[in-house]
């Protein structure tokens, strides 16, 4: 075989493989719902409007939790099953679910305000 065949089969190989892998969003993405589940590495969230439940990894020693403003920073003890959030996440390592930050919203799912 001569080099420019070997050369145009490879690349062929390439974008074939690159078209058929998934393609795994390296953007931030927001999720809004109501708390399903909580525990020390996760969060379970559920859209009412869609009926979509995703859950996220989250690390033990999360801390970006923060009011409507984004100056008010809450404990992971303030979000239990019932409450609206807001979820910021990507999903760059193995393709999981990462929480980033963690918005608490009204049951309007309008950011909460403190006055």
């Amino acid at each position: 075989m001569n080099l420019a065949r070997i050369r145009t089969l490879t690349a062929a190989c390439a974008f074939a493989a690159a078209a058929l892998i998934p393609n795994i969003a390296l953007a931030d993405s927001t999720f809004y719902g109501i708390v399903r589940h909580t525990s020390v590495n996760s969060i379970k969230v559920e859209n009412p409007r869609t009926g979509q439940t995703l859950s996220f990894e989250i690390l033990p020693k999360f801390d970006q939790i923060f009011s409507g403003d984004g100056k008010t920073t809450y404990q992971m003890k303030a979000i239990h099953p019932g409450r609206y959030v807001g979820i910021i996440y990507d999903q760059k390592f193995l393709g999981m679910r990462h929480a980033d930050k963690i918005y608490i919203m009204n049951n309007a799912n309008d950011r909460l305000r403190r006055e």
